[in-house]
């Protein structure tokens, strides 16, 4: 059976071929089109995939696609609004406006986060904005009111946003011959299927976390022998996804894309300050969630008005981290699960998936490498797949499943602009020489990576020694992070750098999870690890990738340090890599001191 799965249209859009169960490709729109969570069909990821696997229509068994219809999410999201209104109705919103009444005062302090300066930590508003949030945030009525406004018109312009992106993957298919092979599968049973069907667990607790998906921000199910039942479904709006988005957005960033700077700007704060204060816009009960006014964009905007950034990120990722906590831990309890599959995008937070898997109980996680909603197509296909065919799909061993490009289209690129090069024989060893040396140095090779992170193939190099690399790597890339890079491990060595990864060391290989880090890795890979001790790693296996894994190794015999730097291979706010072409213009305007690109070494200028 030959399926392709797309993913939801309106960010990120992907397109995967699943045969058999197994994932032959995806590939996300951003790589090709050089748009950043690209929105719209993936037509450049479909012409890829007709083209490299020599596909015709007539030998495509189904399209499936991770929505409804958008009559049916219509429905959907107005049932989910009568619902909140019919719980807000009955619960007392008084102790939410009270501790926004009672904020303690905090006076202005240091932080002294390297690249930041600390005027850009706070976020005065005027008087006539800071009026406004006042009396949003402390005032009963008119902060009801706020949220009614904003969640009645948020609505209309969702319901319209789903007809327009309907139409779209309607027309993009009839481009293909594909119209009437599309299947529809409900948002969150996309997000669990594949969390389940890649993990390798037989039996799990499927946790999904998001902004939206078919009514709903979240669920629970239960995956035993290749098919999967569901608990609960956490109705929408108790959306923790949108929660962590009002926070991103309120302190100046980009909601859906730079909620990562939260996590980092997080660990410079005291969560104690406010945690007390943003935990009153929850409220939890057996299994349960209600988000209170969640469309009052004012309370998050309030506190950034009158609070640094750090502070207001602790309290947001502290509270986050409980919350989910406390809902998961509900159905560990209940089901007596001992295994917990992630996908959604809040599962994007590495910090949250720690402390998940520190629940009491709890002794295996795996996060699936695509969590967001890119990952979603690869979940419908799988899941199409399980039910027509009657089988379990295998476990994910890799995420390389984009476009390789051959050494003679390689070389014919370098040849074109101009750029000097050599072959070395033993280019893992030359390479690790480099790192060693402190040299930088990107990598491109073989297939592409599906999902958010480089692991190896389209990746920027460093020796991890050199705590200060964060800033300037970063200002040659044109970045703005606040969190250290993430080290790439070898997976022999993980218990030397790495504590409690024991029953992790799976999703571990995808970058999603962090772990505290051991007295060796605090000791001789500084860079590597966040102001908490934690790190980021991807465990890296000989059989998995065999090169990324040589210079790796090549580095351990130099150095005696099983771990480098990685960082995906991209300028500032650009997609990662895809091709040749893309890799050298990155590489030129980073100026990055060499680049591995297949088999060829070539040296900056």
């Amino acid at each position: 059976m030959r399926v392709i799965g797309i993913s939801p249209l309106d960010k990120d859009a992907t397109a995967c071929l699943v045969e058999n169960g197994e994932i032959t490709a995806a590939i996300g729109e951003e790589r090709f089109s050089r748009r950043k969570l690209h929105e719209g069909f993936p037509r450049l990821a479909m012409e890829y995939l007709f083209s490299e696997y020599d596909l015709v229509a007539e030998q495509i068994d189904a399209v499936v696609y991770a929505f409804f219809d958008a009559e049916k999410e219509a429905s959907l999201m107005v049932e989910a609004k009568e619902l909140y209104d019919e719980r807000a109705r009955q619960a007392d919103l008084t102790e939410l406006f009270q501790a926004f009444r009672s904020l303690p005062h905090v006076s202005e302090k240091q932080y002294n986060i390297a690249g930041v300066r600390e005027q850009d930590l706070y976020m005065k508003k005027g008087f006539f904005k800071e009026s406004v949030y006042r009396l949003a945030s402390k005032v009963n009525f008119i902060g009801k009111a706020y949220h009614e406004r904003n969640y009645s018109n948020g609505l209309g312009a969702a319901i319209k946003l789903h007809k327009q992106l309907e139409q779209d993957l309607l027309n993009g298919l009839e481009r293909f011959g594909l119209r009437d092979k599309l299947v529809r599968y409900e948002h969150h049973l996309t997000h669990a299927a594949n969390a389940y069907y890649t993990s390798g667990f037989d039996e799990a607790l499927i946790v999904t976390l998001d902004g939206y998906g078919s009514g709903l921000a979240g669920s629970i199910s239960i995956g035993r022998q290749g098919k999967i039942k569901r608990l609960h479904a956490l109705n929408y709006p108790a959306s923790l996804g949108e929660f962590y988005e009002r926070v991103t957005s309120s302190l100046g960033f980009k909601p859906g894309r730079h909620e990562g700077k939260i996590v980092g700007l997080a660990a410079y704060g005291d969560p104690e300050v406010l945690a007390g204060t943003v935990r009153e816009f929850f409220e939890e009960n057996e299994g349960e969630l209600f988000y209170k006014l969640p469309f009052n964009i004012f309370f998050s905007r309030y506190l950034a008005s009158c609070y640094s950034k750090p502070e207001v990120a602790a309290a947001f990722q502290r509270v986050l981290e409980q919350v989910v906590c406390k809902y998961i831990s509900h159905y560990v309890r209940k089901t007596g699960m001992t295994k917990i599959v992630l996908s959604g995008g809040v599962v994007a937070n590495v910090k949250v998936n720690q402390r998940i898997f520190e629940i009491p109980g709890v002794d295996g996680i795996f996060i699936h490498p695509g969590m967001g909603d890119g990952g979603c197509g690869v979940g419908a296909a799988l899941l199409h797949t399980a039910q027509s065919m009657d089988l379990f799909p295998k476990a994910i061993h890799h995420v390389y499943l984009g476009p390789e490009y051959s050494e003679k289209a390689i070389r014919d690129v370098l040849e074109s602009e101009g750029v000097a090069f050599e072959r070395p024989e033993h280019l893992e060893r030359t390479i690790a020489e480099l790192l060693a040396n402190g040299k930088i140095v990107a990598r491109f090779n073989g297939r592409m990576e599906y999902g958010p992170r480089a692991l190896g193939n389209r990746t920027i190099m460093y020796h991890a020694r050199d705590p200060e690399v964060n800033l300037w790597l970063n200002n040659q890339l044109q970045r703005t992070e606040f969190m250290p890079f993430a080290p790439a491990t070898l997976f022999e060595e993980r218990e030397r750098c790495y504590k409690n990864i024991q029953g992790a060391e799976h999703t571990a290989q995808f970058m999603t999870i962090t772990f505290d880090c051991t007295d060796f890795m605090l000791e001789h890979c500084p860079a590597a690890v966040h102001i908490d001790a934690t790190a980021r790693p991807q465990l890296v296996k000989q059989e998995v990738s065999p090169g990324f894994y040589s210079i790796i190794k090549e580095y351990y015999k130099i150095t005696g340090i099983p771990s480098i730097i990685n960082t995906s291979f991209n300028m500032h706010e650009e997609p990662i890599v895809c091709t040749p072409k893309d890799a050298l213009r990155a590489f030129l305007l980073g100026h990055l001191h060499y680049l591995a690109i297949g088999p060829y070494l070539v040296k900056g200028r």
